[in-house]
This record gives structure tokens, C-alpha cells and sequence, in this order.
């Protein structure tokens, strides 16, 4: 019996082994490449250590991505992103997890039938409400525009609508429901009324939940670049951009041959510097995120 649990610990061990490099492999390559020189990459005795570390490329890719003003951009519209669409989130989620109305079942499919919906397919329709955006007619024509700017983020973040606020909804809708209806009861019973109990009974309670909606509506946020380029442009300074134009920047100026291998290494280093803020993130979350990722039981 000891040998059989013995091996089925080692197979275990090896498929989460394999399955953990397979994940962090492309990672773990571009980590070490940003550390090579060009002869480097010429030199077939070199897989993963450098022959030659060089902190070169850090200091080229900084340069080329404006790397502060593209974070403080990047940081700043991510965390007030994710604030308000985890109010909003919330708000619909608990609606929709604890009072029994007509058409909440409807309402609830409509919310599920977003996570399936791409948003390509909303490109033309939001562009066009945003630039000619009057408030159901309010406005006088043509409207206000309100493209390049942080707006179209803010309202579509507060009324729920925003990136993958369906699934955020969902979280916060099966968590509240899973709470028991003692809770709330007792509550009514001391004289507490809605809002009062929703502020210092439920939402109390919700917190792992209110954990990971915030964790994935942040790295969402900072990963997109579909809505940043729809509403921005490709003109505000973030990240995504910087780094989708560092590799053009990288060879400006250049004629010699190698400058499409220093373009790559540019991009590999500009990379590790997108990503570093969220693994530093993770880390310093992880304990909080596991322990939110169980309690939930959206793994369950």
C-alpha cells in the first residue's frame, strides 16, 4: 500500500513538474535571452546562461518605452478601472445572488451570454457611441467626444459593461448566493435595512471574493490592448503600446545586419519589464489569492 501511495506521488510529481515548465518555459527563455548579447545568440554552448551578461538591453528597453511615464499611465488607469468595476460587479452580484425579482434569471443569462460574446464584434458600436456620445439623445448633435480619454473606461467600468465584467459578476452572483440567508435575517431583525446590511454584513463576508475579481480585473486591465487602442488610439502612453513599438524603435536608425536579432532581444527585454509588475503582484497576493480562489469554490 506505502509503495503504490509512493508512486502515485512521483507520477503526480512529475505531470505538475512537466505541466509548470511547459507554462514557465517561454518565460523562463525570454528572461534569460534578456541578459545575452547578440554573439550570445550566435554561440551554440549557450542555452540558458549567458556567456556574456550584459544589463544593456534593460537600460535600451527602458529608454525605448518611456518605461515611468508608460507605467504611471498604465498603473494609474488599471487600478481605477479595477476599483470601479469591482463596485459595480459587486452591486449586480449581490442583486442578483439574494433578491428573487421577474426577469432576474433573464438578466443573469444576458450576463453569462457576454462571457461568449467577442468584443470585436461591439468595435464599431462602442467607437461610435463614444465618439458621438449625446446620453440617449440628451445632447445636442453631434454629442460629446469622448475618445483619448479616460472616460469610455470609467462609465463603461461603473455600469458593469466593462472588460470581462460578465464573468466578475458571476463570481460575486455564486459567492452572495452561497452565504447563509441567516446573516441577512439577523440583520432585518437588529433593524438593519438594506443598504445597511449589504455594507456591514455581506460585504464583510464577500472579501475572498472581492480578492479575486479585483486580482483579474487588474491583470485584465493591464494586459489589455484591444480597448486601449479602441478608445486611446494607440496614442496614450502605455505599456501595451510601448511595448508593441519598441521593436520598431529598437532598429531605428540601424543598418547592420544584426539589428533584427537586437530587435528581438529588445522585445524579449521589454517583455519581462510589461510582466514584472504583475509577478510582483502575485507575489506579494499569492497567500491572499489562493486562500480567495478556495473559498470562492469557482474551482469546485
Amino acid at each position: 500500500m506505502k509503495g503504490k501511495s509512493f508512486v502515485i506521488g512521483v507520477l503526480r510529481a512529475v505531470f505538475i513538474i512537466g505541466v509548470a515548465y511547459i507554462i514557465l518555459q517561454p518565460l523562463l527563455t525570454k528572461l534569460s535571452s534578456s541578459f545575452m548579447t547578440i554573439s550570445d545568440m550566435f554561440d551554440q554552448t549557450v542555452k540558458w546562461l549567458p556567456r556574456t551578461f550584459t544589463l544593456q538591453h534593460y537600460k535600451d528597453a527602458w529608454g525605448f518605452m518611456n518605461y515611468p511615464i508608460a507605467f504611471r499611465n498604465t498603473f494609474s488607469l488599471t487600478l481605477a478601472v479595477s476599483i470601479l468595476q469591482l463596485a459595480s460587479c459587486t452591486l449586480v452580484g449581490y442583486g442578483l445572488g439574494r433578491f428573487k425579482f421577474k426577469g432576474g434569471k433573464i438578466i443573469f443569462a444576458m450576463v453569462i451570454f457576454t462571457l461568449i460574446v467577442p468584443p470585436q464584434m461591439l468595435m464599431v458600436p462602442m467607437y461610435l457611441n463614444f465618439r458621438y456620445f449625446d446620453i440617449y439623445g440628451l445632447l445636442p448633435p453631434p454629442g460629446l467626444n469622448l475618445l483619448n480619454s479616460v472616460w469610455p473606461f470609467i462609465l463603461i467600468s461603473i455600469t458593469g459593461v466593462g472588460l470581462r465584467n460578465g464573468l466578475f459578476i458571476y463570481i460575486m452572483r455564486q459567492f452572495f448566493r452561497g452565504m447563509p440567508k441567516d446573516l441577512e435575517d439577523a440583520a432585518y431583525v437588529d433593524g438593519a435595512g438594506l443598504l445597511r446590511t449589504f455594507l456591514t454584513i455581506m460585504l464583510p463576508s464577500a472579501v475572498p471574493g472581492l480578492v479575486i475579481v479585483f486580482l483579474f480585473a487588474f491583470v485584465w486591465q493591464w494586459n489589455d490592448y484591444f480597448y486601449t487602442t479602441l478608445f486611446m488610439g494607440g496614442q496614450g502612453k502605455f505599456l501595451t503600446h510601448a511595448l508593441d513599438n519598441i521593436a520598431v524603435k529598437a532598429v531605428e536608425g540601424r543598418t547592420d545586419l544584426l539589428r533584427t536579432h537586437y530587435s528581438s532581444l529588445i522585445s524579449n527585454t521589454g517583455m519581462i519589464l510589461f510582466i514584472l509588475p504583475l509577478l510582483i503582484l502575485f507575489a506579494l497576493m499569492q497567500r491572499y489569492f489562493i486562500e480567495s480562489i478556495e473559498r470562492t469554490g469557482i474551482i469546485g
